[in-house]
């Protein structure tokens, strides 16, 4: 693994940075495409894109080495305003809460926003600490093929309500003092690492058949 690989991207106070966490197994043209989205609606300087070494949510057996799914994400980001880190294998944090609290401590003054899609919104509140992590920073949700309405029904969406931005607002997000989030829905993609996985394992046991 590069050693810039465990760095921080470059950062000032002020900076306006989306943050989008996961283990990227694989990366696919849907994050590139979320980040993007969320670069123009919030008015964002920067997005990081945070590859976990493993989602204590999930089976972490058969992921792929962290190295491999970092160079992965920087071919498919391709993009001077994403940055690819895997920094949370240095913090050492295991949940999404805890990386939070640290970056926020090393990047005084840079105004966070977290970035997730729909799919996981409809989750959030099976993740440690949510409701800490909406207080910590705002919250963007990126429309997700068949998740917009379980979505926005979930246990999290529902406690968050009464903060939720009208999405012509987007351009104000980083600068509200949480708990503040919006939905954001535009250009979509169905791709998702799940499927790309399913699809790669039928296409190796198709090619082990006599």
């Amino acid at each position: 693994m590069r050693r810039e690989d465990l760095r921080l991207p470059p950062h000032a106070p002020g900076l306006r940075v989306g943050l989008f966490g996961g283990s990227f197994n694989p990366p696919h043209d849907g994050h590139r495409m979320a980040s993007i989205t969320a670069l123009r609606r919030l008015q964002l300087d920067r997005v990081w894109w945070l590859v976990t070494p493993g989602n204590p949510l999930k089976n972490n057996n058969s992921l792929p080495p962290l190295a491999d799914r970092l160079q992965q994400a920087r071919e498919l980001a391709d993009h001077g305003r994403i940055h690819i880190t895997g920094i949370e294998a240095k913090m050492r944090t295991r949940y999404t809460a805890d990386t939070l609290r640290a970056l926020m401590r090393r990047c005084p003054g840079v105004r966070f926003v977290w970035i997730m899609g729909s799919d996981n919104l409809a989750n959030f509140h099976r993740w440690n600490e949510w409701r800490a992590i909406a207080r910590m920073m705002p919250i963007a949700v990126i429309d997700r093929p068949g998740t917009t309405h379980v979505s926005v029904a979930s246990p999290a969406a529902n406690w968050m309500a009464r903060w939720r931005l009208p999405e012509n607002q987007g351009a104000a997000l980083a600068v509200r003092t949480p708990p503040a989030w919006i939905f954001l829905h535009g250009r979509r993609s169905d791709l998702s690492s799940t499927k790309l996985r399913e699809s790669a394992d039928a296409v190796e046991v198709e090619g082990l058949q006599p």
